[in-house]
């Protein structure tokens, strides 16, 4: 039995979707451990796309688990949604292959909402969320006044953490000038979804341990990535969530002696979505061409993504903070056109030389990279499956990028398509 976590190493859309779909059929449970439906994976299975924000990528697999653990915000609306679309193209979801944590946090319309004021009214400060309720739902769960899953079993206690969590956010309202919550509306709006959500209620924490004892295999998925870690990321440019491996555990209710093997998902090149530091983004020809050649564009939002050349002081200090223990390096076919290609060795602030990313964002902003320069290859590395047969130069670039992050890549991928995967070692078979 080997269990697995996988995390993004950069700031998202290093292009997990694929991997996980590779690791979700060898694994027999596959799990969200953070975030909300801010975050997209998009599997292609058999000519068929499937694109997922809240459901695990193990849901369009035969005899597979899927769970929603504890540490996921779950908008129950949009969650239902999703479940229809999925089946829609032919996928079963019941509650056999499909469990949510009964402690998750509901994100409700007022959360919605107050994203987008506060976006609104940020104006150049603002974060760059994706105005679905993520933040402001992880902000009550926090103050101790969410609404959770279990919530939905009883009128009387929902009615009761309705008053407490509307108390809270009516107050806001009325001083922002907007209308308040009628708390029977949404009452009435819950309790008509309930019997749809609670029928996947779950223990997970207790599934979990049962899983264990009969030696399953347990993919623990991530969304994001470390950068946007509220704790570890670009602060105050994050997400609402600790993206690092180590909240697998915390985020299903397992102990941390559960995580086997940590794999970060890490693009060849640097990408980020919305606002915040980024120092090697590239706002020439060569940044519209690793978009274009990429296909740059959010699974959920549609947002351009910002690019830049891979920043090997970011990924090192991200392997550190979440215990990487190897990374899938993607996207490597984005860079086949180009003459020479750089990766960020080092930062030079205000004169000094230094090696990590510093936590305030006014020196994040004040950092210049400190590049290497590489040859280009000039050719096509779309489709192939065996290392050696890279050109040269890709293999320079390759092993440049190993040694100064300081992990292993287990995996290299050559375009977007599964099976095109150069295979280096298997994290269920070590």
């Amino acid at each position: 039995m080997r269990n697995i976590v996988v995390v993004g190493s950069q700031w998202g859309d290093e292009g997990k979707g694929k991997i996980v779909d590779w690791l979700s059929e060898q694994a027999d449970i596959v799990i969200r451990f953070q975030g909300g439906h801010n975050a997209g994976h998009t599997l292609v299975i058999d000519g068929i796309t499937y694109k997922l924000r809240l459901l695990p990528s193990g849901i369009v697999r035969d005899n597979k688990i899927s769970i929603i653990g504890n540490g996921v915000v779950v908008d129950p609306w949009a969650l239902l949604e999703e479940i229809k679309e999925i089946k829609d193209k032919g996928v079963d979801v019941n509650s056999k292959n499909f469990m949510i944590s009964e402690s998750a946090n509901l994100i409700l319309p007022f959360h919605r909402e107050m994203d987008e004021i506060r976006e609104d009214a940020a104006g150049k400060s603002k974060i760059g969320t994706t105005r679905r309720g993520i933040g402001p739902a992880y902000e009550d769960k926090v103050g101790r006044r969410s609404i959770r899953v279990m919530d939905l079993r009883s009128e009387k206690n929902l009615d009761q953490r309705l008053e407490t969590v509307l108390q809270h956010h009516n107050a806001i309202r009325k001083g922002l000038g907007k209308t308040i919550f009628e708390k029977e509306q949404l009452k009435s709006d819950l309790l008509k979804i309930a019997p749809e959500i609670l029928k996947f209620s779950e223990p997970v924490w207790l599934k979990i341990d049962q899983f264990k004892k009969q030696k399953k295999k347990i993919l623990f998925e991530g969304a994001q990535g470390v950068l946007l870690d509220v704790d570890h990321g670009t602060y105050p440019f994050v997400t609402s969530s600790n993206t690092v491996a180590s909240s697998a555990a915390t985020g299903t209710g397992c102990g941390p002696n559960s995580i086997n093997y940590v794999l970060g998902i890490t693009k060849a090149y640097t990408t980020r979505v919305g606002e915040g530091p980024f120092p090697t983004e590239l706002t020439d020809n060569i940044g519209e061409l690793l978009g274009t050649r990429g296909k740059e564009f959010g699974t959920v939002t549609s947002r351009k993504r910002r690019c830049g050349w891979f920043d090997g002081v970011l990924v090192r200090q991200t392997i550190k903070v979440s215990g990487i223990d190897g990374i899938a390096l993607t996207k490597l076919d984005v860079l086949d056109e180009l003459d020479e290609i750089k990766i960020c060795v080092e930062y030079d602030l205000n004169g000094k030389k230094i090696d990590y990313l510093p936590a305030s964002v006014e020196d994040q902003l004040k950092i210049k990279p400190v590049y290497n320069t590489f040859n280009g290859w000039k050719s096509s590395t779309k489709g192939i499956k065996n290392i050696n047969d890279l050109p040269e130069n890709a293999k320079k670039y390759i092993f440049a990028i190993e040694d100064y992050v300081g992990a292993k890549i287990s995996s290299i991928s050559t375009s977007p398509e599964r099976d095109d995967t150069i295979l280096i070692e298997n994290p269920f078979e070590i």
